[in-house]
């Protein structure tokens, strides 16, 4: 059964950073296009950003591009996703979702996938 690993969060100043990370239990990350989700509470989940494995081509979210940065370790099965100059409203549990690798990333950025693991709370507060 797939299961993801999500690490990394926690409590940040606004304009700090985190890098998150994600393992997943079982699969090999490699042959499929993953994603960073996030839910705030009382809010919609949001595709944040998603990496393709045959082209390496990334998408970002609106609301994060030019702050975060996907990226992936085939060796160590792990995608990270880096973000920078945080801000209140990153706040929320990040989790991480795989799909075809023939997916094209924009439109998995904008599709619903629920968590299929515990995701990680990150909280941005002075």
């Amino acid at each position: 059964q797939l299961q993801f690993v999500e690490s990394g969060g926690g409590l940040v100043q606004p304009g700090g950073s985190l890098r998150l990370s994600c393992v997943a239990s079982g699969w090999v990350l490699d042959f499929y296009t993953v994603g960073w989700f996030r839910q705030a509470p009382g809010k919609e989940h949001e595709g944040v950003s998603c990496i393709s494995t045959s082209d390496g081509s990334t998408f970002y979210a609106d609301s994060v591009k030019g702050r975060f940065t996907i990226s992936r370790d085939n060796a160590k099965n792990t995608v990270y996703l880096q973000m920078n100059s945080l801000k209140p409203e990153d706040t929320a549990v990040y989790y991480c979702v795989v799909d075809h690798p023939h997916l094209a990333v924009q439109h998995m950025c904008a599709m619903h996938y629920d968590s299929k693991g515990q995701g990680t709370q990150v909280t941005v507060s002075s």
